[in-house]
């Protein structure tokens, strides 16, 4: 069965802890990782090596909704994350391998997503709008420095 590979760059004008716990925080991810339109529920976030999360995003309008889970593989702080993703629908087979780097710049952090093993039914460019509109969202969560 044919895969996608889906590859995404950005600058955020944070640093990179701030952008990595917002790749491992429930309540944080369930902000700003669904696309617009959706909700998003985490039923399970374990943070590390050998753990797991498990998630589901519900379509605001429909009601309609997808869960998938996967599990942690490399855990780099600040650095480095790489973990597994797998849709509960048969229809949607195999498993997504999930590299997310950050990179200290003299602006920010430099981050880079690769996405392996999309399933082909997802067509690529609509994976590449969804992470675009997620990745707007993460920024917006991450870029103000609000004092307490």
């Amino acid at each position: 069965m044919a895969t996608n590979t889906i590859k995404l760059h950005r600058v955020l004008k944070t640093t990179p802890e701030k952008i990595y716990r917002a790749f491992l925080d429930a309540d944080a991810l369930a902000k700003w990782l669904p696309p617009y339109g959706f909700t998003c529920k985490v039923h399970h976030l374990e943070a590390k090596v050998g753990g797991g999360y498990k998630m589901s995003f519900a379509n605001f309008s429909t009601g309609n909704g997808h869960s998938f889970g996967g599990k942690y593989l490399e855990l780099v702080p600040n650095e480095r994350i790489r973990h597994t993703d797998e849709f509960d629908d048969p229809n949607l087979p195999g498993e997504m391998t999930t590299t997310i780097t950050f990179k200290p710049v003299s602006c920010g952090t430099e981050l880079n997503i690769v996405q392996e093993g999309v399933p082909g039914m997802i067509p690529p460019e609509a994976c590449h709008l969804g992470w675009q509109e997620s990745l707007m969202q993460l920024a917006q969560l991450v870029e103000p420095d609000i004092p307490d």
